[in-house]
């Protein structure tokens, strides 16, 4: 009888590979599974040092099934991703979000699933643009030692928090810097909607200040004419709460934003005016009319992530 072991079975252990997975993999998949898909290039910003090194760690996790990728037709660069969760993802984030177009939709039956949902939806490149403004804020982050991104939530996280009022903002952040700091919703504008729809939506914004917090709505906007036609169209309007506009490709945490309280000079994000309000300073996950106290909003306060 030969004295040679037989070979070792394959482990049948979906977790396995959870032992290999890093803080920063394990925040890479958290937000994955709440604002669907990020792009090589977001990822490299967000929390790598060169491209090479984030596209090593992403071969990786794409080979140990943490991720899933699919090629970027879009893109002039062939080595372009846009990554999803891949099995070992979802089931280490359970409760990921998983269908952009219908948010009640029945769950996904598998990884691939979600991310053919994805890939296919109609707001894609609208995803990808809300994702590469706050990518910016966390490349900022890293460079900037006193920034910080200390909230980032999706549009359909904001929207389950303050749906009640009626908003759907593209996302919802907090910013900070040093001591200051900015609660803020993103309407991320790409220039195809008539200027009457994208102003009518500050009507739900003005409910929301009635009893939650007074953060700046942020236009972005895809072009200087865009940003000069909606300022054209705001003003002399009355606000009860801060909008401020800036322009696709520049800095979002820089002097790039115009409010329009303030027009003639240029404002950082962390300059802005922001009011977090009695409620959304101590209850940051859910608000609702019914439930909010109806006191006016208090002085500026921290805020949760």
């Amino acid at each position: 009888m030969s004295g040679r072991l037989p070979p070792r079975p394959a482990s049948s252990d979906p977790y396995l590979h959870t032992r290999r997975l890093t803080t920063r993999d394990r925040q890479l998949l958290a937000w994955l599974a709440e604002h669907y898909l990020l792009s090589t290039h977001q990822i490299t910003k967000a929390l790598f040092p060169s491209g090479r090194s984030a596209r090593l760690r992403l071969t990786l996790l794409h080979r140990i099934h943490a991720v899933d990728r699919f090629v970027d037709t879009t893109a002039a660069d062939s080595t372009q991703y846009l990554y999803a969760l891949g099995p070992l993802g979802l089931k280490l984030n359970r409760h990921a979000y998983d269908d952009p177009d219908n948010p009640a939709a029945k769950p996904p039956r598998s990884s691939r699933d979600r991310a053919d949902r994805i890939i296919g939806s109609r707001k894609l490149r609208h995803l990808l643009g809300v994702n590469d403004f706050f990518t910016d804020l966390l490349a900022h982050a890293r460079t900037h030692p006193p920034a910080r991104l200390e909230r980032w939530w999706s549009e359909q996280h904001a929207t389950d928090a303050y749906g009640a009022a009626g908003i759907q903002p593209d996302g919802h952040g907090v910013w900070a810097v040093d001591d200051a700091t900015v609660g803020f919703f993103l309407e991320h504008d790409n220039g195809t909607e008539p200027l009457g729809r994208v102003l009518a939506k500050l009507r739900a914004y003005e409910r929301v200040t009635q009893f939650g917090p007074r953060y700046p709505v942020l236009f972005w906007v895809p072009s200087r004419g865009r940003e000069r036609n909606l300022l054209n169209a705001l003003a002399g309007a009355s606000a009860a709460m801060p909008i401020a506009t800036a322009v696709h490709g520049t800095d979002p945490a820089g002097p790039v934003w115009t409010l329009t309280s303030d027009p003639d000079r240029l404002h950082h994000l962390h300059e802005l005016p922001s009011d977090h309000g009695p409620y959304a300073a101590t209850n940051p996950n859910r608000w609702s009319p019914q439930t909010a106290p109806t006191t006016p909003p208090g002085p500026l306060r921290s805020c949760e992530a």
